[in-house]
């Protein structure tokens, strides 16, 4: 009982903070002079489309990953089940039809043992499919207590039996060069390189691991350090990267706190995305990356939402498909929606600038 009380407190101080540190941020850009930027005056044209995926379960679900597997066409998802409990999370599943449109009712996975009283905090998962199998890669943190180095990434093997998704094995990334038990770990980039898990710890420099298969560790392979010119915040990992001809190409994300016109005469935080290229074999060097951030119709735009840990004008890359000539990124918005965005491919490469170690 002690242990629930202490835990409860621990979680209302945290939320507390983080809308104090919002209050504080907003009434200090609401005195400086600023003018509203308007984001999507100047869309790039190798946006061919975009579509809402809706959930009539769980109206609310955000940053999907999806990913061909076998026959099956597979979208994740994350909720919030309580809004006032926030830190808790959710990862689930469902099938979707050539169309992107829910085929079967969503499942929510399990991913905590079962013997343990600390709630899901699950956040969102990319899916890859390494060699025949498919894994789901997400941050969680199933400590006791909630802190930010209590956030580790981790990696489970998804299987589809009976229609239903079940997670066959789950390894805590804990032991890797760096390792730091007071930062948070997310967004890592995981990626197939001949049928071994690898994943980009981070893009400044980009730091490639890879996973040893049922342990907790990970080796470094290589780490480059590219010359990246990019005014939106720091470079963070989004889709997978996938593997096309020579290259592999991935989206990442990145946030810099402004006012625009739809953030509600605020300054807020106001999610990027961009897309690199990278070398297919090590190190792995990024070559190519978005000069500004990509931008659709309708991408900030939109309903302002009350968000669950601050205020935020968003868009997450999550997952990736590329079926010549497209190529389909699935991402959350807004932290309350779910979207395809469809891109000419070509243009999109077209579009990417040098880089250099």
């Amino acid at each position: 009982m002690h242990f629930r009380i202490l835990f409860l407190i621990l979680m209302i101080f945290d939320v507390a903070v983080a809308h104090e540190n919002e209050f504080l941020n907003s009434y200090f850009w609401s005195n400086q002079p600023q003018n509203e930027i308007e984001l999507e005056n100047d869309c790039q044209t190798f946006i061919l489309d975009t579509k809402r995926i809706l959930l009539k379960e769980y109206e609310h679900a955000f940053n999907p990953g999806i990913v061909r597997f076998k026959d099956l066409l597979i979208l994740s998802f994350r909720i919030i089940p309580n809004p006032l409990l926030t830190f808790n999370s959710q990862i689930g599943f469902v099938l979707l039809d050539e169309d992107f449109n829910p085929k079967t009712k969503p499942q929510i996975i399990d991913t905590q043992d079962p013997s343990s009283i600390v709630p899901s905090r699950a956040e969102d998962g990319r899916l890859i499919v390494i060699g025949e199998k498919l894994f789901l890669v997400y941050s969680d943190n199933k400590d006791d207590y909630i802190s930010k180095g209590g956030f580790r990434v981790y990696i489970s093997e998804i299987d589809y039996r009976n229609d239903q998704f079940v997670v066959v094995h789950t390894d805590c990334l804990k032991e890797f060069e760096g390792a730091n038990p007071y930062l948070r770990e997310k967004n890592w980039v995981p990626f197939d390189y001949h049928g071994n898990m690898m994943l980009a710890y981070s893009l400044i420099p980009h730091t490639i691991f890879q996973h040893l298969p049922k342990t907790n560790k990970c080796e470094t392979i290589a780490s480059t350090e590219p010359k990246i010119n990019w005014d939106f915040g720091e470079l963070r990992g989004g889709t997978p990267a996938v593997l096309d001809g020579d290259q592999y190409i991935s989206f990442f994300h990145s946030s810099i706190d402004l006012l625009s016109v739809y953030s509600n005469k605020r300054c807020i935080a106001h999610y990027f995305m961009g897309a690199y290229t990278f070398s297919s074999t090590p190190p792995f060097k990024i070559n190519k990356i978005s000069p500004r951030p990509i931008v659709g119709k309708g991408f900030y735009k939109g309903v302002y939402y009350k968000h669950y840990w601050k205020s935020v004008r968003c868009v997450f890359p999550c997952g990736i498909l590329v079926e010549e000539p497209f190529i389909y990124v699935s991402y959350g918005r807004q932290d309350h929606e779910m979207w395809i965005v469809k891109i000419n491919k070509q243009e999109l490469l077209d579009s990417l600038v040098d880089c250099q170690d």
